[in-house]
């Protein structure tokens, strides 16, 4: 974390400086804003976070209950939301009070005596290492905390405006606010009051019932639900000897239990098999009883028991599969015509079950994805054309997890007898586990990733895929450190460039690069505001292939070592050597010839070029780039 650079900071560094509507936000809302997001879900949590990033943008979000979630009912958190965590300052705090993951258990029928569940098989949760980050388990409402925390120390000051439920609205493609929103109070003394507003983008995270989503015509479509599921979060005593491993257990005749381990040390969810839903059932299974649930638990258990004390929260849901044909306003025959106002996004766009420990994970990609695209065309950097790219990516995203989840659940409610194997279950999860871990989203060529011609220069960073860190020491403090963890989520791309061999000062391909990238008039770095720092759009780190001890920083060239701050300070931490335990040119097959890795705002690679490229890093930036068009211009 850096700070100082503005002058001295005697409090808490994670609070930045208010800015621009951050200065004096008021406390009601304004009649016009510039991004309207509906709900305070995951999705419209860290969509909300990133947005605070951007002081000049007002962004504003409505929750129509009258305050903050207690109770939330996802509790599963992927490495890869894990990752992003680290982006928005709180994953070492989040891992610190959460329920660790790290093996999963499998019990099934005993040969010798049906009736009788045993253990029949153990899996490590990250047998191959696809992060370094773990797989947590925490309730919902404390990952919408932290978010809450980060937008409200962000420089906007952003913070929900609560009792207040979306009702319709209607784009009008009139002035500079464009969607006319009827609000409605939903709390407080005015309750039942009506308000509009107007804006310039609005974001539906109003989950699977959501008014946004019906606003612009889209509807869910796929697979009726035909499975029924108990859950519970409960507070119990049991001589099950795996109560905090996550387990999957398959009984002889009574069906299935997911077993998920909460946070705190005692409390623990079970997804309870309740078996085919009759076509005439007419909602009757959702009103199973919670002790008909934990009854159903037993049966599944024996010969354990399970003595219930407490029941923290308990549902029943169907497993259901359904997608929409778009995640914006956009019509599919309107395509090209024109770019999006309306976007929707995770439960709005896209449901599934909740085993596979996805919805909230890939609810909130999708706003990391959406929200630094806003950012950017709201603040001039990038072209309105840019907004279309949201739903091109993440509609392929959630139709991959559905087909992964529908295999999932379908495993899960197999009866033993229907397997080809006993181990059938316990080897799906390891063979697909980088899916569930959620890295195994990869965005096809498209104006932000380019293509892979140059692949070979860094093998270990696949194009459209996630950025995977990897250790180096940094220069001038000799740190070690994970060169991903210094990502922050601030809505700057990322030029990493990997050096070729000769040394910091020395004549070569890295130094004719550098020059290129300061001076050049197509290099990204040109299309900067005037009067902003070198790095205000562009995170730009060098990466030697020598040990720090080796590396002079004084020959760095500048565009490495950029002056920053209103004294003009110079940034020294964007030097780096290999780390001394892992070469990261090893580690992730980068060529020694050098090769440059730029790595978008929401962590994924975007392209992967060679130093002597600099015509085609130039190209591949000018259409995401209005300010440098506008300059030309």
């Amino acid at each position: 974390m850096q700070f100082h650079h503005h002058g001295y900071v005697s409090g808490d560094p994670k609070v930045q400086p208010a800015a621009g509507v951050g200065i004096d936000r008021p406390e009601e809302l304004p009649d016009e804003i510039d991004v309207l997001i509906v709900g305070s879900g995951p999705a419209g949590m860290l969509t909300a976070a990133q947005l605070a990033q951007f002081p000049d943008i007002n962004t504003r979000l409505v929750e129509r209950r009258g305050g903050r979630l207690e109770l939330g009912q996802a509790d599963g958190i992927q490495a890869r939301s894990v990752e992003t965590f680290q982006a928005f300052g709180f994953a070492e705090e989040i891992t610190a009070e959460a329920y660790w993951l790290t093996e999963m258990n499998f019990w099934r029928p005993d040969t010798e005596n049906p009736k009788h569940i045993v253990r029949g098989g153990r899996a490590l949760d990250d047998e191959h290492g696809v992060s370094e980050f773990r797989h947590l388990i925490v309730n919902q409402a404390r990952v919408l905390d932290y978010f809450a925390e980060f937008a409200h120390n962000s420089p906007a000051r952003l913070k929900p405006d609560f009792g207040w439920a979306f009702s319709t609205l209607e784009v009008t493609d009139e002035g500079d606010y464009p969607v006319k929103v009827t609000l409605v109070r939903s709390a407080g003394p005015d309750e039942g009051q009506e308000r509009v507003v107007h804006a310039k983008y609005v974001v539906g995270c109003d989950g699977a019932r959501s008014k946004v989503r019906a606003s612009i015509g889209c509807t869910l479509a796929g697979d009726a639900a035909n499975h029924a599921w108990g859950v519970m979060d409960v507070l119990a005593n049991t001589d099950f000897p795996d109560i905090r491993t996550k387990c999957a257990i398959q009984s002889h005749d009574g069906g299935s239990i997911l077993l998920i381990p909460r946070e705190g040390g005692y409390l623990f969810r079970m997804y309870v098999d309740l078996g085919v839903v009759p076509e005439n059932d007419k909602g009757a299974v959702r009103k199973t009883s919670i002790e008909q649930i934990i009854a159903k638990a037993n049966e599944i258990l024996t010969p354990y028991t399970l003595d219930v004390k407490n029941v923290a929260w308990h549902s029943v849901y169907e497993v259901g599969h359904r997608l929409t044909d778009r995640f914006d306003d956009v019509r599919l025959e309107d395509l090209g015509t024109r770019t999006p106002r309306v976007f929707i996004t995770g439960d709005a766009c896209h449901t599934h079950s909740a085993k596979a420990g996805q919805g909230m994970n890939v609810s909130m990609q999708d706003g990391f994805n959406l929200a630094w695209k806003l950012g950017h065309v709201l603040e001039g950097r990038a072209p309105e054309s840019l907004l279309s790219t949201y739903s091109a990516e993440r509609q392929v995203v959630a139709k991959n997890l559905i087909d992964f989840d529908k295999e999932w659940s379908t495993l899960m409610a197999k009866k033993p007898e229907e397997f080809s194997s006993p181990s059938e279950l316990e080897d799906f999860y390891v063979r697909t586990a980088e899916f569930p871990a959620g890295f195994m989203t990869e965005y096809a060529p498209s104006i932000l990733t380019g293509e892979n011609a140059h692949q070979d220069l860094a093998t270990g960073f696949p194009l459209g895929k996630r950025f995977k860190s990897a250790k180096v020491s940094r220069v001038c403090d000799t740190n070690p450190l994970h060169l991903g963890h210094l990502a922050t989520a601030d809505g700057r791309w990322r030029i990493y460039v990997f050096a070729d061999q000769a040394q910091a000062g020395a004549a070569s391909p890295v130094a004719d690069f550098a020059e290129w990238l300061k001076n050049a008039p197509d290099s990204p770095l040109a299309a900067t505001p005037e009067g902003a720092d070198l790095d205000a759009w562009f995170d730009v780190k060098v990466i030697y292939q020598q040990k720090h001890e080796n590396v002079d920083i004084n020959a760095v060239p500048d565009v490495f070592k950029p002056q920053v701050g209103p004294f003009q300070l110079t940034n020294l931490e964007k030097v780096f050597g290999v780390a001394k335990d892992e070469d990261i040119f090893e580690a992730r097959g980068l060529d020694r010839g050098g090769v440059v890795v730029v790595v978008r705002p929401d962590q994924y690679v975007a392209n992967i070029l060679p130093l002597t490229a600099t015509a085609e890093l130039g190209e591949f930036f000018a259409p995401l780039l209005r300010a440098r068009q506008l300059k030309k211009a």
